[in-house]
């Protein structure tokens, strides 16, 4: 039983870690956000919640100015100021961050953020584990090649997620009359958007797929369903 003690202090460190992180991110978003109140995106999230059968979908603005959706570990929804500046300034609609609304509350749906808090978890565990077996042997680079190790885990984990919830936004878009379309357009603007190049980045090692992989698995449900991707 001794031999074990080392493991699970390891797993009830990273545990504490997760829970930290989650609290903290709670109070930042309490502080720092208000309820989303513009029309012509909150009646697009009132037919995506018609279409679920349940009676609204509430968003929330973080006011941050990059452009980013989340789904809070609590299940809440936001839109950043700086996506809904954006769309003041034309450069994405309002269909767009619907899709943006659908794909995070697929995240939600699927129980994705329950299982990113136990791939945190795991995640560092494994590089306190990793960083402490391999120091031993390379004692210079140990430390880089556990963090290697546990960032592509972490990595391939999350594509999966990504992966999961464009089909689900994708099934909710089509049911709730947007289509597929903005979903689609707005994957193709997120680099400038972002301003996030990843080029030269080993795919293994991207938290999120390549936008021409998204769009491929989008077109591929389309077909596989027998819908149409067209805005009605």
């Amino acid at each position: 039983m001794t031999k074990f003690l080392p493991i699970l202090f390891v797993v009830l460190y990273a545990f504490l870690m997760m829970r930290f992180s989650v609290w903290r991110t709670r109070k930042l978003l309490d502080a720092q956000s208000q309820p989303l109140t513009d029309p012509s995106i909150t009646r697009l999230a009132d037919r995506m919640a018609a279409a679920m059968g349940i009676p609204e979908i509430k968003v929330r603005v973080f006011e941050v100015e990059p452009v980013n959706g989340l789904a809070a570990p609590d299940g809440r929804i936001f839109l950043t100021r700086g996506f809904l500046n954006r769309k003041a300034q034309g450069e994405v609609t309002a269909e767009e961050l619907a899709s943006v609304i659908a794909h995070e509350m697929g995240h939600v749906a699927q129980g994705h953020m329950r299982r990113r808090m136990i791939d945190f978890t795991g995640q560092n565990a494994v590089f306190v584990m990793l960083s402490a077996l391999l120091s031993r042997f390379l004692p210079f680079i140990g430390v880089w090649i556990a963090n290697l190790i546990s960032t592509a885990l972490m990595a391939r984990l999350s594509r999966r997620d990504e992966f999961e919830a464009d089909a689900w936004a994708t099934a909710l878009l089509i049911k709730a009359g947007i289509g597929t379309g903005p979903q689609k357009s707005l994957f193709r603007k997120l680099d400038a958007l972002t301003r996030n190049r990843a080029e030269g980045i080993p795919a293994w090692l991207l938290s999120h797929p390549h936008v021409e992989e998204r769009i491929a698995a989008i077109e591929a449900n389309e077909a596989r369903w027998g819908r149409p991707g067209q805005v009605s």
